[in-house]
């Protein structure tokens, strides 16, 4: 990963792993059909309306902060998506996942089930493209995955497992599943561990992280 060079104008893209795998086939099926935009490298309270050199220089800071280079996880990169939201909104969507902090003893199972405020002029409260989840430490969850969305995206992501290594896991659904870890050796003398989880609105943009805590039960 690196930094661009701001001072020209400068278009990076770059193909996932299945986005080269329908170049090579050659036969068309290679097409783009969508795109998002995203601003996360932009600090906004940068914005300085009381600059000496007046109202050309209010965003100097802000055009002038180093931009990323492009790369496929999106995970990491695109986090504050750009929206286009109904003409006539004037509330942002907000994401309501029943649970200012989730605590889970050792073997015991949740499901969460997003909503979303403010969205679609209040008409529906669930979006059809589902959510994304990311656990930030997947060791602590013996299982965590999504359900109600079925598409291959969410299907590959779903069924990932990882070697037990200290990574994040990413899920797509409509109801996320949660199941506390079991091992007692990641505990090692602590009695509980602490991660987070990250929920998406995949069509609204809306976000928010929830803390997680694993307490030890067993001996």
């Amino acid at each position: 990963m690196g930094y661009l060079n701001n001072s020209v104008v400068t278009v990076d893209a770059i193909l996932t792993k299945k986005g080269r795998e329908l170049l090579a086939r050659g036969d068309g099926s290679f097409r783009i059909t969508q795109f998002a935009l995203a601003d996360d490298e932009i600090d906004y309270t940068l914005y300085n309306p009381d600059h000496a050199s007046g109202s050309a220089f209010y965003g100097q800071a802000i055009e002038n902060m180093p931009l990323l280079e492009a790369f496929p996880d999106e995970t990491q990169v695109m986090k504050y998506k750009l929206s286009t939201l109904p003409r006539g909104t004037s509330k942002l969507p907000l994401l309501e996942a029943g649970y200012a902090s989730i605590s889970l003893r050792q073997g015991a199972a949740l499901a969460i089930t997003p909503q979303t405020l403010n969205y679609l002029g209040a008409t529906s409260t669930f979006e059809a493209g589902g959510y994304t989840a990311t656990i930030a430490d997947a060791r602590v969850l013996s299982n965590f995955s999504g359900v109600g969305v079925n598409t291959e995206e969410a299907d590959n992501l779903n069924s990932q497992t990882t070697l037990g290594t200290n990574v994040s896991k990413t899920v797509i659904g409509t109801s996320i599943n949660l199941t506390a870890t079991t091992v007692n050796t990641l505990f090692g003398t602590r009695s509980s561990l602490q991660t987070t989880v990250t929920l998406i609105g995949r069509d609204s943009g809306a976000r928010v992280n929830i803390p997680v805590t694993i307490t030890k039960v067993n001996i």
